[in-house]
C-alpha cells in the first residue's frame, strides 16, 4: 500500500517525469545467441512476478494435495464462490463494453481477487470473524489465482514461437524427471528453471506461467541424503513468502501503481472502460462469490463455514473484489500500451479495490458476532 501511494505521488507532481524514466530504463545481458533486454517495468512484470506466481503455485498445489482442496467436501464452497465471482465480473464488464473490440480485451481485469491485501485487511479484524472464514477467503483466493493462470495461458498469448516452446517443454520434462528421481536440492531445479522461464519469455506465452509450472514439478515431501523425511515444497514456499511480501510485491505495486490523476477529468471515469472494471470488481465479485455460495449452500452442494453467519459471509465476499495486484496485472496484459485509456482503467483498478476492502471491512467489524468479540 505504501508503495502503491508513493507511485501515485510522483507520478501526480513535477517528478512524474523522472519517475516515468526509471520504469523505461532498459537492462539486457546477451549470452551466445540468447539475447534478452527489457525495461525495468517489464522485468518487474515478466521476471519478479514469474517468482510470485511460483509462490502462488506452491500454495496451489499444497493445498491440492494436503490442504483446503483435498476433498470436494472441503473445496465445494469455495469453487462454487470463485466460479461466480470470475463469471459475473467478467459479465459486468463484457455488457458494459460489447460495442467496443479493443476493449473488450480487458474483460478478465475485474475477475481477479488479490490474496494478499483482502487477506491482509480480514487480518485485521483478528477474532472478530471466525477461523472458519478466512480458510474459505483464502481457498477462494488460490481457486482465483488459478483461474487467472489459466484466463492468461489461454486469452493473453501473442504469435507463439514454436522453437521456444519445444525448448520450454524439454525443460519442464527435465524438471518433471528430477522430482521423480527424488531430486531435493533447489540449485537444480533452479538452473532448469532458468532455462524454462527464458524459452517461455521467448515463446509469446506469458512468462510467469514458468513459475507456475515450476511449482508443480518441486516435490512436496521427499528424502534427502540422510534418509530423513523433507518437504522441498513447504520450505521453498516458507522462504519465499518474505521476499514475495516485502520485495516484488512493493516493486510491482511501485512500477504499476503510478497514475497520473491531473489530466484525468471525472466524467472520463464514466467510460464504459473503466466504468466495466469498477462496477465488475465492486459489484461483480461480490455478487458472484455470494451468490453463487448462496445457492449452493441452499442446494444442498456445500455447507456455510462453521460458527459464520450470512452477514459475515457476505462480508468476506466484499472482499474478494480488491483485485489490485491481479489485476493491475492481467490489465498491462490485455492494454500493452498504458495510455490507452488515459490510466482510468488502472484508475479504476484502484478506486474498485479500495471500495471493496473498506465495505467488506465495515461489515465484518459492525456484525453482531465482531462486537461481541471486541467486548
Amino acid at each position: 500500500m505504501l508503495a502503491a501511494a508513493l507511485a501515485l505521488v510522483l507520478s501526480n507532481s513535477s517528478l512524474a517525469p523522472w519517475y516515468a524514466a526509471a520504469l523505461h530504463v532498459s537492462v539486457g545481458f546477451h549470452a551466445g545467441p540468447l539475447e534478452l533486454d527489457k525495461s525495468l517495468y517489464h522485468w518487474v512484470n515478466e521476471g519478479l512476478m514469474a517468482i510470485f506466481f511460483l509462490l502462488i503455485g506452491l500454495e496451489v498445489k499444497r493445498e491440492i494435495l494436503e490442504g483446503h482442496l483435498s476433498s470436494l467436501r472441503q473445496a465445494s464452497l469455495p469453487i462454487f464462490g470463485a466460479v461466480g465471482g470470475m463469471l459475473m465480473p467478467a459479465l459486468i464488464y463484457v455488457l458494459i463494453n460489447h460495442a467496443h473490440a479493443i476493449a473488450l480485451q480487458g474483460w478478465a481485469i475485474p475477475t481477479a481477487t488479490d490474496i494478499a491485501f483482502s487477506l491482509g485487511i480480514l487480518s485485521l479484524l483478528g477474532k472478530r470473524v471466525p477461523s472458519s472464514l478466512k480458510i474459505f477467503l483464502m481457498a477462494l483466493a488460490i481457486i482465483d489465482d488459478l483461474g487467472a493462470i489459466v484466463i492468461i495461458a489461454l486469452f493473453y498469448t501473442s504469435e507463439l514461437s514454436w522453437t521456444s516452446i519445444v525448448l520450454a517443454l524439454i525443460s519442464l520434462a527435465a524438471l518433471v524427471l528430477m522430482n521423480r528421481l527424488g531430486v531435493v536440492k533447489r540449485s537444480a531445479y533452479f538452473l532448469v528453471a532458468l532455462l524454462l522461464w527464458s524459452s517461455v519469455l521467448k515463446s509469446g506465452v506469458h512468462a510467469t506461467l514458468a513459475g507456475v509450472a515450476l511449482a508443480f514439478t518441486i516435490p512436496l515431501s521427499s528424502r534427502d541424503r540422510q534418509g530423513r523425511t523433507c518437504s522441498p515444497l513447504k520450505s521453498l514456499e516458507h522462504d519465499l513468502h518474505r521476499w514475495v511480501s516485502l520485495l516484488i510485491l512493493p516493486l510491482f505495486a511501485f512500477v504499476n501503481a503510478g497514475v497520473d490523476m491531473r489530466p484525468i477529468a471525472l466524467d472520463q471515469m464514466g467510460a464504459s472502460v473503466p466504468l466495466g472494471i469498477l462496477l465488475g470488481l465492486f459489484l461483480g465479485k461480490q455478487a458472484g462469490v455470494f451468490g453463487f455460495a448462496w445457492l449452493a449452500i441452499r442446494l444442498g452442494w456445500a455447507r456455510l463455514p462453521a460458527d459464520c453467519r450470512w452477514i459475515q459471509l457476505y462480508g468476506v465476499s466484499v472482499l474478494t473484489g480488491i483485485g489490485f495486484t491481479m489485476s493491475l496485472f492481467i490489465t498491462s496484459l490485455a492494454f500493452e500500451d498504458d495510455a490507452m485509456f488515459a490510466y482510468t482503467d488502472k484508475l479504476a483498478v484502484l478506486a474498485g479495490s479500495l471500495l471493496s476492502g473498506m465495505l467488506g471491512y465495515l461489515v465484518l467489524r459492525l456484525t453482531p458476532e465482531a462486537r461481541k468479540a471486541r467486548s
